[in-house]
């Protein structure tokens, strides 16, 4: 019997047949897709990686009906043209799936991963996609793993579990309920916008909208905030401030009472208190955590820390990273990977600390997730990482580390005085034990030391003043707080809460790091609360993801949770066609009023036209002139980045220069590529051109950077190659031979 094991990534079907083999496992190539093909007791067994999601949903027939509900599954090069790369790796499942009759999804443990290896499992079983496999097809297992060490490997395929079917349906349920909703709210959406004679490609998806009402909710409220002004009496002595009692004093006479009745009164200690705080370590990271303190101390966007933690699990220098987990069961060996980190230099001493005190129980977090523990490092010694990834993986590590270590110690100490009538107040602290902290110095907790004061002392103030102040509004969501609070809200799920923000951040409706709506996406939420307020429903969406759940616990049925959609969406797909010119009224003022917001300035060329963000018929963005076609003056611009009108012009040659958030990077710029400022930049692109046209790439070059095939696999490639070089000098030298062959013979019969 042939087994077929089906990975998610090539990188990780290199892990499972190194891992699995009971000897050097052969690497073949097929239509330049790498697979691998060995013998463990006895059985043959392929492993063949996919490339994330090789089927996609698409209509079933072509047309712009509403509501839509006619989808299915295709083939991703199909339904995409920039997915075209997906082919081989599709065709390379389909060939080798078909040799077997023992399947194996190993593809990421989540709703993602089961759906990847289940559409390829029935486009080899049932040849399509579309036909559900039944649930007594035999020889259909799933492989369960938090890591791509050998161990884990080794020990999930030693242990298959049951094919996930309920997974599987949920999976489905979501991908489709997903894609029904977006497609038909877009087209609405769009459809309304066109009535009032606009073109323009808008979303709103089933949880970009709840996402959506939160932020303009929040805009409204800092719109509508009424600053108010308030005083505070302070007593300086020796370098503290200490704040009269009363507060915030939103009457100026009370403040100026206070500071009377101060400074006619002699100021004596009151009272003073000591106490000691137990400061116990954090827990180990689950998804969330570990983006909101990356965004923290390594100022790093939430979306690039998952790619980045995604890139450490599949190096198998991290677990699996989309967890909501903050346990560390037992079971995962402790001991065993913290000795393993104690090997690595940089972490040495803190693990040999952990050791020697036989320190191996966590400080633990609340949150479970089935699937996955909470983030923690393997043990295996990291080699070649990039920077970031050596920032998120210290993070990590050092975590997980002080998680084991013994809690912290603080003094803390508080200070009343009195001034007649008037009471002040300060407080102070001073870590006597790090504790964990030292081995986690991403958190360092502000340290005051208080002044040596006795209870009746009376002391000479260096200062007694009124302090001006005035109330502020809500603070504006960042990213890594907005994922917190969905995650809170229970709206989207842990792996698509950072690509939703992403979303509707690409679809203009939200700008800048502290998140401001838009005058457009005003006009969307403003529209959307108005004539279709189901979109907008928090308690809606959370129901449908509480819906996936009891899909997968097998409390409810795909179809029933998908007709149940469906009826939601017919609702509000009827409630727009009654009121498209009044929404499409309404977006278009909003769009309009966001073009201004993003204009740059006056157009350098002609004088007459704004320069502003445009975007080309394939979606290209660059700066162009509003007076087009009569002026073609346009600039390029960074792409797949957000761009931010800074209204300033540049000194050295007076274009616009605009702020620019791309991969985690943050910088500013001028948009003309002429600059002199910009004379740096083209001399390091010309250096990297030149250093790359000079190095010599290897025979396997293409296959390295792709995945590291460890020296085994690199020397069986080259092998091949010989081999394949030897066979093509043999057939031309005998094409040679034969053409020798006929002259001669043509001489002679002359």
């Amino acid at each position: 019997m042939e087994k077929l094991i089906i990975a998610e990534k090539p990188s990780v079907a290199l892990r499972i047949a190194l891992s699995l083999s009971d000897t050097k496992p052969k690497t073949n190539v097929l239509n330049q897709v790498v697979y691998y093909e060995f013998e463990r007791k006895g059985e043959k067994i392929y492993v063949v990686p996919a490339a994330g999601h090789l089927f996609s949903l698409h209509q079933k027939e072509k047309g712009y009906t509403l509501p839509t509900f006619e989808i299915e599954w295709a083939p991703s090069y199909k339904v995409n043209k920039n997915a075209y790369f997906t082919k081989k790796y599709l065709d390379a499942v389909e060939i080798i799936g078909r040799k077997c009759s023992f399947f194996i999804n190993a593809c990421d443990y989540d709703i993602e991963g089961t759906i990847i290896g289940s559409n390829l499992i029935k486009d080899i079983v049932n040849k399509d996609p579309n036909k559900e496999l039944e649930e007594k097809t035999p020889n259909l297992k799933r492989m369960r793993f938090s890591t791509t060490t050998k161990p884990d490997l080794e020990q999930a395929y030693e242990n298959l579990e049951k094919f996930d079917y309920n997974n599987m349906y949920a999976g489905e349920a979501r991908h489709m309920l997903d894609w029904i909703w977006g497609i038909n709210m877009s087209r609405v959406l769009m459809n309304s916008l066109y009535l009032a004679g606009v073109k323009k490609v808008m979303s709103i998806g089933r949880v970009q909208g709840p996402t959506l009402g939160i932020l303009s909710k929040r805009e409204l409220e800092i719109k509508n905030f009424e600053s108010k002004p308030f005083w505070t009496v302070i007593v300086k002595f020796k370098g503290i401030d200490f704040q009269n009692k009363k507060g915030n004093m939103f009457e100026k006479k009370d403040a100026e009472s206070a500071l009377a009745v101060t400074e006619k009164n002699k100021i004596v200690v009151k009272e003073t208190s000591e106490s000691l705080e137990t400061r116990y370590p954090f827990p180990p990271f689950d998804l969330t955590s570990l983006q909101l303190e990356a965004s923290r101390t390594l100022k790093m966007d939430p979306t690039r820390t998952l790619a980045v933690a995604q890139s450490l699990y599949e190096k198998s220098y991290i677990s699996y990273p989309r967890t909501a987990s903050q346990k560390l069961p037992a079971t995962l060996n402790l001991p065993r990977i913290i000795s393993m980190i104690s090997q690595n230099p940089k972490y040495e001493h803190h693990a040999k600390k952990l050791i020697s005190g036989t320190k191996y129980r966590p400080r633990e977090g609340a949150k479970e997730d089935e699937a996955h523990p909470a983030i923690y490092p393997t043990g295996e010694l990291p080699k070649k990482m990039s920077s970031e990834e050596e920032s998120v993986y210290d993070v990590i590590t050092k975590r997980f580390l002080a998680c084991f270590d013994d809690p912290a110690t603080i003094a803390n100490t508080k200070i009343n005085l009195a001034a007649g009538s008037e009471e002040y107040s300060a407080s102070g602290n001073i870590i006597k034990s790090k504790g964990w902290m030292e081995i986690y110095n991403y958190y360092k907790p502000e340290e005051n030391a208080m002044p040596a004061l006795s209870k009746g002392e009376a002391i000479t103030p260096d200062k007694i003043h009124m302090k001006e102040g005035k109330t502020e509004p809500p603070k504006r969501y960042t990213k890594a707080s907005l994922i917190a609070l969905l995650e809170k809200k229970d709206l989207g799920t842990k792996a698509t809460r950072a690509s939703i923000i992403d979303t509707l951040f690409n679809r203009g409706y939200i700008i800048n790091a502290k998140i401001e709506v838009t005058k457009f996406g005003m006009s969307v939420f403003e529209s959307l609360n108005i004539y279709c307020p189901d979109i907008l429903d928090e308690d809606l969406t959370r129901n449908l993801e509480k819906d996936m759940e009891r899909i997968s616990k097998g409390q409810k049925s795909k179809d029933e949770i998908i007709n149940e959609g469906k009826q939601i969406i017919t609702k509000i797909v009827e409630s727009f066609k009654k009121n498209g010119r009044e929404i499409g009224k309404g977006l278009s003022n909003g769009l309009k009023e966001s073009e201004i917001a993003y204009m740059l300035g006056k157009c350098t060329k002609c004088g007459k036209g704004d320069l502003i963000i445009k975007k080309s018929r394939n979606n290209k963005q660059f700066v162009g002139c509003s007076n087009w076609p009569e002026c073609n003056n346009s600039y390029p611009l960074p792409q797949y980045a957000r761009i931010v009108p800074l209204h300033k012009i540049c000194e050295k040659c007076g274009a616009p220069r605009v702020k620019v958030f791309a991969k985690g990077k943050v910088y500013e710029m001028c948009v003309n590529p002429e600059c002199e400022t910009k004379q740096n930049w083209k001399q390091k692109k010309e250096e990297e051109s030149k250093t790359a046209s000079n190095s010599v790439p290897s025979a396997n070059a293409h296959v390295s950077k792709q995945i590291d095939l460890g020296k085994e696999g690199v020397e069986s490639l080259q092998e091949k190659k010989a081999a394949k070089k030897e066979t093509k000098k043999k057939r031309e030298n005998g094409a040679k031979g034969v053409k020798r062959q006929r002259k001669k013979k043509s001489k002679i019969e002359e």
